[in-house]
């Protein structure tokens, strides 16, 4: 009997591996872009998908104090009153109240090709891309059964390659420019800044002083450093403010009374080289996780 072929069929997003009740961060079940990546005459359908999630973090509704009510926030125009959202345009202001007003259909009549392709242009080092451009991770992942092969010789190729390609894709009425990366079984794209994004960090930086700080105080500070060197650990890492947050919403939960907290001390320092010397005896008494040799 011959084997039954496999079909070309939409792939779902992968399941959850956790629990739904789970807080830790899970891949969304809805992609953020759908298309076609290509490398010259290789193309694959893909699915892009967040690498971070948010979902965990506490945000706040705004209630009217007298009723407990939630707040609708609704359109309104200052002469004709609320309006409906399904009712607005896009409008561009060129001076001061005065719009250019662009419709749907014309905002498509400007589409490009990337709108539906991410198309690699270009290979680069990573290290040569400057940190300050790379913004938002995301999991690149095959859209189609049928897409496996073409999506694996992309893969392997830039994994044996071990660059980074470049190229462009539109998202939320923006073209990106995207870094692409072989990771494991699977790729990586970062979002990009654009040039006239990023603000040069000699601008920034135009003001400080160029005068070399003094050697004896930069020895220390760098035996400091060296006594707290370690691995990078992020889930030796959390936000402390947003766990108090929790605690303070679970103790309202329970009505007890919530006590102001003491204003929290800050330190003016006024003698720097015995600041750092104080320093590198605390160091020295609670050294940094070496990382393991092997």
């Amino acid at each position: 009997m011959a084997a039954r072929k496999r079909t070309s069929r939409k792939r779902a997003a992968p399941r959850q591996a956790k629990p739904a009740n789970d807080d830790s961060a899970q891949l969304s079940r809805r992609p953020l872009w759908q298309g076609n990546l290509r490398l010259s005459l290789v193309s694959c359908p893909i699915a892009l998908y967040s690498a971070v999630s948010r979902h965990a973090d506490i945000s706040f509704h705004l209630l009217n104090p007298k009723t407990n009510n939630r707040i609708r926030m609704i359109p309104t125009d200052p002469e004709a009153g609320p309006v409906e959202r399904a009712d607005l345009v896009k409008g561009y202001e060129i001076s001061k109240n005065h719009y250019v007003k662009v419709s749907a259909e014309e905002l498509e009549s400007v589409r490009l090709a990337t709108t539906h392709t991410l198309d690699i242009e270009r290979f680069v080092d990573a290290d040569k891309i400057d940190r300050l451009y790379w913004n938002d991770p995301f999991y690149i992942l095959p859209a189609e059964d049928s897409a496996d092969e073409a999506y694996g010789v992309i893969r392997d190729a830039m994994a044996g390659a071990g660059r980074i390609a470049l190229g462009r894709v539109v998202m939320h009425t923006r073209e990106r420019l995207m870094a692409v990366e072989a990771r494991g079984r699977g790729l990586i794209a970062w979002s990009l800044r654009m040039a006239d994004e990023v603000i040069a960090a000699d601008d920034a930086f135009d003001e400080i002083p160029a005068k070399k700080g003094d050697a004896r105080m930069i020895d220390i500070a760098e035996k400091i450093i060296a006594q707290q060197e370690g691995p990078f650990e992020p889930e030796g890492f959390e936000d402390r403010y947003e766990k108090a947050l929790r605690e303070l919403i679970r103790r309202k939960e329970k009505g007890e009374k919530i006590v102001t907290a003491e204003p929290v001390a800050e330190s003016n320092v006024i003698d720097l080289m015995a600041a750092l010397r104080q320093s590198l005896k605390g160091s020295k008494s609670a050294p940094a996780k070496k990382r393991k040799a092997g």
